[in-house]
């Protein structure tokens, strides 16, 4: 809070300052103490530079009572060093052009950001006022520089843009990818060569989850930097199907005790996948601690802050980093740096201290005497045998941007000094003044630039001043001689389609040193197989999940199926759940058993019927065959043919025509038989009737009454069978109900009561047929048949009665089963009954098969 409020004041004074500058009169004077350029040159247009030149701040005590110290910063960043001296190079070089800028020189002014928010509001505000290394105490209305370079971190570059954006100063970030800058409305001046995170972020998640890891653990940097990366990481992780196990922070000004804390959580975590969105110097300290509680095996992926880098790599962590995957920058090539670094010397500028702390760290001198257990610095060492992240040009890839930012300035002022009047961006198309412009001036033509580098790099920004998103994806694979290669296994480039943004080159990727030739695995659970659902574990993330199987009659046929999906109305799951197959007919059929069974049956009905009609015919001229009515007893064994053949039409697989039929057939031919029956008992007991004294019965049940009969009681039910068809007859219909996993094809009656009618008019004749025989059953033995009929009749209507309850009672075939044994029974018994003993005289008693046998014992007495 107290650093906030001093940033406040100091902000206050400038406005005071710039507000008593309007007045050419009034005496402005500087306050407080200068902060001075670390490194300057003076040009027809200064442009300002902050990189973390060191990387280790002292800490103040900040007090209302007194000033506070002086901000004290050590320990050198060789690397952003060099990012410094590219801003030098690229000035240069412009300043040797003679296409670019021509007669105009540019000129610097580099401070120092210390990677840190104090020190780069002292060098924001050194930035604005127009002190130079000059000690006067007048203060100018204007911005010292045209547009400034950096920094290196989010956090700092918002700092920076706070004090910046007062004067409309555009700023060019290398390295800030916080996705926040994008705000413009927020952020007006701001630009960038480096893509935002808002790409990196989801390009992380996209290539964590193209490899199959969906449990997967996170730190981050505590800053600007990490803290909108990672939200936007998981988010995206999230649309992916990732699960975050664990998401830490730390910083690098933090508590060791906090460092500690955050790897015993990786430690116990359980993702073998770590992505780590950490600025360079996180990763520094992170890795040291890592490696003093032995943290190996992990597969790390990283942001491009740290995957690329060279100072790492030669440390002690490449054990611990090997086969780590993330993204970087595309790598470029600058001709001509290589040899400006190595010409760096603190004699090219003899009063800067930067140059000369450089040069003491780079080998360990000191240039000043007396210095214990240090050698003295000649000057003349020479760069070119130092190996270090200075002299390091094999990786140009945040330096690329550096030196990309420093040439859209340079586009920009050529732009703007180009500018014909009525062709300008301003108001009436008007230019600026060539000789007095101003910041926000360079501003709009710097949003409209447009060109392309030496080296081929292509430069512009979009609406929120950033450029395209492309990144190369960095493997690191262990050499032979122990050091690292940073290889490009693919690339990443946010302007195809979303399908087709990442893609991997025909390159071998190395893993984690736990499994260096295979993919690691990284979930929380398995994938559920084909024929499971998942089942989320209570209070855990949704990538922890258990695999449950499908219930019957439901599937899944993916992997990681969430639900089972019902199979339809006429399918079933198989057994393992996976796919849906039609669900088995069942029906009667002529291959089971019982099918076979109820058809031999049948069929030796109907050859025992056809032999009793062929024992018949040939004994067609004997007593007992014409005593018994011939033409009738011929008629009912062919209806009794007809009663066993039709129920075969009840095995085998019903359609409707079947239905139809079966019913009709079976409904008709037992009204004939029944009729045949009840015509012979009849024709007995009027025969009996008629000889009795007085009376004349039998003129009524002559042959022509007795096929007349037999025809009208026949004709009643075929108008029954006619009505039914035509009303609402028989019809397939498929029964779901009594089993889960088969259809039971069964015929369903239609109407009712046509079937009820049917079985009801065979029943009323039975009946009537039971009563007559019943009836005739005390007639003379040797002449009588119609005890034989009234057994008959007895075994048919007892089969008939118990069919009903058992047809209704009995589930899919087994009622069809009931229905034809009620059919065979019944004309078992009528045949049995009434000619199996005639058959028996026939055949093995001849001597009673006469006339006079057939009549001796019988006569009035």
């Amino acid at each position: 809070k107290c650093m906030w409020k001093n940033i406040c004041i100091i902000l206050m004074f400038v406005v005071i300052t710039v507000g008593f500058a309007q007045d050419e009169t009034t005496f402005c004077e500087m306050l407080g103490s200068r902060e001075l350029p670390l490194m300057s040159k003076e040009g027809d247009v200064v442009i300002g530079g902050a990189f973390s030149l060191h990387s280790q701040i002292s800490k103040l005590l900040l007090s209302w009572t007194e000033s506070p110290e002086p901000l004290m910063c050590s320990r050198i960043n060789l690397r952003e060093f060099r990012f410094a001296q590219t801003m030098v190079f690229a000035i240069e070089e412009i300043n040797n052009s003679s296409s670019l800028l021509p007669n105009v020189s540019l000129g610097y002014k580099i401070f120092d950001s210390c990677a840190s928010t104090l020190p780069t509001t002292r060098s924001g505000m050194g930035l604005m006022n127009g002190e130079g290394r000059a000690f006067e105490r007048n203060c100018s209305g204007q911005s010292s520089v045209h547009a400034v370079v950096g920094t290196s971190e989010s956090s700092t570059t918002i700092v920076m843009l706070q004090i910046s954006g007062i004067f409309h100063i555009p700023v060019i970030s290398h390295f800030a990818t916080c996705a926040c800058l994008s705000n413009r409305k927020e952020y007006p001046a701001f630009f960038r060569t480096i893509p935002s995170d808002y790409y990196q972020s989801r390009a992380l998640a996209k290539l964590v989850r193209h490899f199959g890891w969906t449990w997967v653990g996170a730190v981050r940097s505590d800053n600007d930097y990490g803290n909108n990366g990672m939200a936007t990481f998981i988010e995206a992780a999230s649309q992916e199907g990732i699960c975050v196990e664990y998401s830490e922070s730390i910083s690098r000004t933090g508590s060791r005790e906090n460092v500690e804390r955050v790897v015993r959580v990786i430690r116990r975590g359980t993702a073998a996948v770590l992505v780590a969105f950490l600025a360079y110097d996180e990763m520094d300290v992170l890795l040291e601690e890592a490696l003093s509680q032995n943290l190996t095996g992990l597969q790390w992926v990283g942001s491009e802050s740290w995957i690329t880098s060279a100072h790492l790599a030669k440390k002690r962590y490449s054990g611990i980093l090997s086969g780590s995957l993330g993204f970087a920058i595309r790598k470029a090539k600058i001709t001509g740096l290589q040899d400006f670094l190595l010409r760096v010397n603190p004699s090219q500028e003899p009063e800067s201290n930067l140059l000369k702390e450089f040069w003491e760290t780079t080998f360990g001198c000191s240039f000043q005497s007396g210095t214990p257990g240090t050698k003295l610095c000649s000057g003349s060492e020479s760069l070119r045998v130092v190996d270090n992240a200075f002299t390091d040009v094999s990786e140009l890839r945040i330096s690329n941007n550096v030196y990309k930012a420093v040439y859209a300035v340079a586009h920009a002022l050529h732009s703007m000094l180009k500018c014909k009047d009525g062709d300008g961006p301003f108001e009436n198309n008007a230019c600026a003044d060539r000789q007095k412009f101003q910041p926000w001036q360079i501003l709009q033509h710097i949003q409209k630039i447009r060109f392309r580098t030496k080296e081929g790099d292509e430069v512009y920004f979009n609406e929120n001043g950033d450029p395209a998103a492309k990144y190369e994806i960095i493997n690191w694979q262990p050499r032979e001689n122990g050091t690292v290669s940073f290889v490009k296994v693919g690339v990443y480039d946010a302007s195809f389609p979303a399908g087709a943004q990442l893609n991997f080159q025909n390159t071998s990727i190395t893993w984690t040193q736990r499994s260096p030739q295979k993919v690691p695995v990284s979930v929380c659970s398995e994938k559920c197989r084909p024929g499971t659902r998942k089942v989320l574990q209570k209070g855990k993330p949704v990538c922890c999940y258990d695999c449950i199987r499908c219930a019957e009659g439901e599937i899944s046929n993916s992997t990681d199926a969430v639900s089972c999906v019902r199979c339809p109305h006429e399918s079933w799951s198989n057994a393992r759940r996976d796919a849906c197959v039609k669900k088995e007919a069942e029906f009667l059929s002529f291959e089971e058993i019982m099918g076979i069974l109820l058809t031999s049956a049948a069929l030796l009905g109907t050859s025992l019927t056809a032999a009793v009609a062929l024992i018949f015919y040939r004994h067609r001229k004997t007593a007992l065959v014409r005593a018994n009515n011939s033409e009738l007893s011929f008629l009912l064994l062919f209806s009794l043919t007809l009663c066993f053949l039709c129920s075969l039409t009840f095995i085998g697989r019903p359609s409707d025509w079947s239905c139809m039929l079966r019913h009709t057939a079976f409904g008709i031919t037992f009204v004939l038989c029944i009729s045949c029956v009840l015509g012979k008992t009849m024709v007995v007991l009027m025969a009996f009737k008629a000889t009795l004294p007085g009376r004349n019965v039998m003129k009524w049940f002559g042959p022509v009454q007795q096929r007349l009969s037999v025809l009208g009681f026949t004709l009643v039910q075929v108008i029954i069978c006619i009505l039914w068809l035509s009303i609402s007859p028989p019809f397939l219909s498929k029964n779901f109900k009594e089993f889960k996993d088969k259809i039971i094809l069964e015929c369903s009656l239609g109407s009712a009561v046509g079937f009820w009618a049917v079985l009801g008019y065979i029943g009323l004749l039975a009946l009537l047929c039971f009563t007559f025989a019943f009836l005739a059953r005390k007639l003379p033995d040797n002449f009588n048949e119609a005890k034989f009929i009234t057994f008959s009749m007895l075994i048919f209507c007892a089969v008939w009665v118990a069919f009903i309850p058992a047809y209704v009672s009995s589930p899919g075939k087994f009622s069809v089963a009931v229905e034809i044994f009620a059919i065979l029974a019944s004309s078992f018994g009528l045949l049995i009954c009434i000619f199996i003993p005639k058959c028996y005289v026939m055949l093995l008693k001849p001597e009673k098969n006469t006339k006079k046998n057939m009549m001796g014992n019988w006569a009035p007495k």
